[in-house]
């Protein structure tokens, strides 16, 4: 019965706009517990407090909810149609991370877990628990223990059938369900995930250290960033796809189905004069819906004016002198930097 259940599930979720369905025992991944410890002794989780806490919880995922016996993890794609590349040439112009280029994956993610969820709970008998991104849960590992795929040399899951750009969910059940067998790093010689890196941020295949990140430095960093790091952040005005971009598995990428995912077309290259401009009203307004709302605009402004430094276009100067006297202290003191590079 497990098997066929298995089975009709891995159809409706598929149907439902999921591109991948694996399942994985809730202890499944023993070892990252120790990995984890590992990271957040040497500092590498930055400003991430979260990530030392409940450590226990996330470190092992069959205490989070003993009563679970099985794990479905459900992969998602947002495949860019375009070179996500290619805007990091217009220093005018601002990057922002492929996935942050619509709505807010957080919510469309999670309302298709719960509708799979609840499909399952009326074939049989259980509870379930849905999880993206928002609890203690190593998504990842789990993904991979469920055969989904592996984890890079980047530290991001990519898949035969799916390259990297894609979204994981995890529906925790009392249902036992046939597990998969895990994923298999193929790798193999390719570096060039760790080669593009702007800050250096991987110290070594498959390790990475959040503190020189473009994607946490924008988005978790509070405050200022170090000025050395400024310098390599480029127009990156939240989060960074450079090591995603490039991995060769990205030619069997899975399409996006979801069109909310599909890149709005004033967030695929916009101004950065006009983004400097966004008070708190117009930034809300302008990221209504967007994951980008969540760092407000203070940090999101901080980060226009680094980019804005990082321009060499004298002709922006203007744009960071007239926030050098802006309410927040941070922005203040991007503002007084950029200016200055520039001028």
């Amino acid at each position: 019965m497990s098997a066929e259940l298995k089975a009709r599930l891995t159809t409706f979720a598929q149907e439902a706009g999921f591109a991948e369905v694996g399942v994985c025992r809730p202890d499944a991944v023993p070892e990252i517990a120790d990995r984890l410890a590992t990271f957040v002794a040497e500092g590498r989780h930055g400003q991430m407090g979260w990530m030392g806490e409940r450590m226990g919880w996330r470190g092992a995922p069959d205490q989070l909810w003993p009563e679970a016996k099985s794990v479905i993890m459900l992969a998602e794609p947002y495949t860019p149609k375009h070179d996500p590349l290619a805007v990091l040439e217009t220093k005018t112009k601002a990057a922002i991370s492929v996935y942050a280029q619509n709505r807010d994956y957080h919510d469309v993610v999670k309302k298709r877990l719960k509708k799979v969820g609840r499909w399952l709970l009326e074939q049989a008998e259980g509870e379930i628990k849905v999880f993206v991104d928002t609890a203690p849960v190593m998504e990842k590992p789990l993904a991979a223990a469920a055969g989904l795929g592996w984890q890079g040399k980047h530290t991001n899951l990519l898949g035969r059938d799916l390259g990297n750009w894609f979204f994981l969910g995890a529906i925790f059940t009392t249902i036992e369900l046939p597990v998969d067998e895990a994923g298999v790093e193929n790798c193999g010689t390719c570096t060039a995930c760790l080669d593009i890196c702007p800050t250096d941020a991987f110290p070594a295949p498959f390790q990475l250290d959040a503190r020189r990140c473009i994607s946490y430095l924008t988005i978790e960093h509070k405050g200022p960033v170090d000025e050395e790091l400024r310098a390599l952040m480029g127009n990156r005005i939240y989060g960074c796809d450079d090591c995603l971009a490039v991995c060769p598995w990205n030619k069997f990428a899975a399409d996006a189905r979801e069109v909310k995912y599909a890149a709005r077309e004033d967030l695929k290259a916009p101004n950065l004069a006009e983004l400097a401009m966004l008070d708190d009203a117009r930034f809300r307004a302008m990221f209504s819906g967007s994951p980008i709302k969540r760092i407000g605009r203070d940090r999101f402004v901080r980060n226009v004016l680094y980019a804005i430094g990082n321009s060499g276009a004298p002709e922006l100067r203007q744009s960071a002198q007239a926030l050098t006297e802006d309410a927040d202290e941070t922005v203040r003191d991007a503002a007084r930097w950029a200016a200055q590079r520039l001028a």
